[in-house]
């Protein structure tokens, strides 16, 4: 067995075709646990990547005015029952480059294990990030895991991010990403999250809105059943003159479940406009029926509105 095949049929079982993540003109970095296994620059792309016994360093940087044309991949994974991975990212972009990163969290075999992810995220004037993280567990719910990212945005910087946990039983999430928005730049922010079983789930982003006409949405949807327990904390400020932020948190509860939403608006000039809507609810009945009289059972019609809830 070569050390890619586990990455391999793992993105054949969530639906990726691994020779798009891995070919040849597509920049990757591939880490399972602490162990580096596979890592590709393309034009206008750079990384620096060490491995040591306590994590996984990377320094990944895109060139001044670069346009990477494919998706960057990042996937990293365990795939023992047990582990530990931790990751040191620190993601660069230079005045006026673009590129989409789509990282692949994969952990469907695992049974107890922690990952943490530690990201430092600089957008300089005029760049745009896509940064898409999505996570595959299995049944287990005994994962911890604690992504935290300070991310810088210069003037007229553009930065998209969605996370996405929808698939099998985390354990423990918990979300923590601090935004700071230049002049006339962008960001936004969207995550949705399935609950299981006994899964705490915490989610924390705050977006400042620093530079004038400066614009923020965090967008949050979040789902949980059975004894799961969650809460979406969402903090836009709007420091500067014409800056417009907004928080939308949609919630959905089943069973013994507790969910809050905790949108938090702050403004320290008086020419900024930030503003907010919070709703929790059970799933939509006229939909449930509709899936359920064509034939879908109705646990799989739960999980398909769920994962269809809107961004």
């Amino acid at each position: 067995m070569t050390d890619l095949e586990p990455l391999t049929w793992a993105l054949r079982l969530i639906g990726q075709d691994p020779a798009q993540v891995l070919g040849l003109e597509t920049g990757h970095l591939v880490a399972y646990g602490h162990d580096l296994i596979s890592r590709a620059d393309v034009p206008g792309l750079t990384m620096d990547v060490a491995s040591a016994a306590d994590g996984i360093r990377a320094r990944i940087q895109v060139e001044r005015g670069a346009r990477i044309p494919r998706p960057v991949h990042l996937c990293f994974g365990l795939f023992q029952r047990r582990g530990i991975q931790n990751i040191d990212l620190e993601l660069r972009l230079e005045a006026g480059s673009c590129a989409t990163f789509w990282s692949h969290c994969l952990f469907s075999q695992v049974e107890h294990a922690r990952h943490s992810m530690n990201a430092l995220v600089k957008i300089e004037e005029g760049a745009h990030l896509t940064y898409q993280e999505a996570h595959y567990h299995g049944a287990s719910g005994g994962i911890e895991v604690t992504p935290r990212a300070n991310i810088r945005l210069g003037p007229r910087a553009r930065y998209r991010s969605d996370f996405s946990l929808v698939q099998g039983q985390v354990g423990r999430l918990d979300i923590d990403y601090e935004v700071d928005v230049g002049a006339e730049a962008v960001a936004e922010l969207t995550s949705k999250v399935y609950g299981h079983g006994n899964d705490h789930i915490r989610i924390r982003e705050a977006v400042r809105l620093n530079g004038e006409r400066a614009h923020g949405l965090i967008r949050s949807r979040i789902a949980a059943d059975g004894d799961s327990w969650a809460q979406v904390l969402g903090v836009t400020e709007g420091n500067a003159a014409y800056t417009r932020g907004h928080v939308d948190c949609l919630e959905i509860v089943r069973e013994r479940a507790q969910v809050s939403a905790l949108p938090e608006v702050r403004v320290t000039h008086a020419l900024a406009k930030v503003t907010h809507e919070a709703a929790i609810g059970s799933v939509d009945h006229r939909q449930l029926e509709t899936l359920m009289s064509r034939g879908v059972a109705p646990e799989e019609a739960v999980d398909i509105i769920v994962r269809g809830m809107p961004r």
